[in-house]
């Protein structure tokens, strides 16, 4: 299930912000495409701040999916992004970690 930018996805979406640096942005999902039957897990490049994979596992779970898992090629763990995300139940997983970032 592609996880865009707003705007990027054609159809129906469902949206939502999370705060940035220097303001708020907006992620969507297709409207029709998770339900209560559905366990996602969320792949990703990067995990830095979590700003982004926090408002993807919200996203999910209001469509009554089941979101408890993440996976990264790459953490830099003091940002403290994947923290954030056990903090919301979310286990994380990575192939790397990048210290002093």
């Amino acid at each position: 299930v592609p996880v865009r930018k707003r705007g990027k996805l054609p159809g129906t979406t469902i949206g939502q912000n999370y705060a940035l640096e220097y303001g708020v942005d907006t992620i969507e999902i297709h409207a029709d495409v998770l339900n209560s039957a559905h366990k996602v897990l969320i792949v990703d490049d990067l995990i830095a701040t979590g700003g982004t994979a926090i408002a993807a596992v919200s996203l999910i779970r209001r469509t009554g999916a089941t979101c408890d898992h993440a996976a990264f090629v790459i953490d830099l763990p003091d940002l403290g992004g994947a923290e954030k995300l056990r903090a919301e139940n979310v286990g994380v997983h990575a192939l790397m970690a990048f210290e002093g970032h």
